[in-house]
C-alpha cells in the first residue's frame, strides 16, 4: 500500500502529472459539452422530423 501512495505522491511532484490533470478536466468539460449538445439536438431534430413526417403524411392522404 506504501508504494501506491508513493506513486501518488511522485505523480502529484511532478508538472507532468499536473498538466495531465489539467487536460483531463479540460477534456471532461468538453465531453459534457457534447453530451448537451447533442441531446439538445437530438431532442429538436425528433420533433422536426415528427412534423415532417406528419406533415408528408397529410399530404400523402389527401391526395388519394
Amino acid at each position: 500500500m506504501t508504494k501506491v501512495i508513493e506513486m501518488v505522491q511522485a505523480f502529484a511532484r511532478e508538472e507532468d502529472g499536473v498538466a495531465l490533470t489539467e487536460y483531463l478536466i479540460l477534456l471532461a468539460l468538453m465531453i459534457g459539452g457534447v453530451i448537451i449538445a447533442v441531446t439538445a439536438a437530438g431532442t429538436n431534430l425528433a420533433a422536426a422530423w415528427s412534423s415532417w413526417g406528419t406533415f408528408w403524411t397529410d399530404k400523402v392522404s389527401y391526395s388519394s
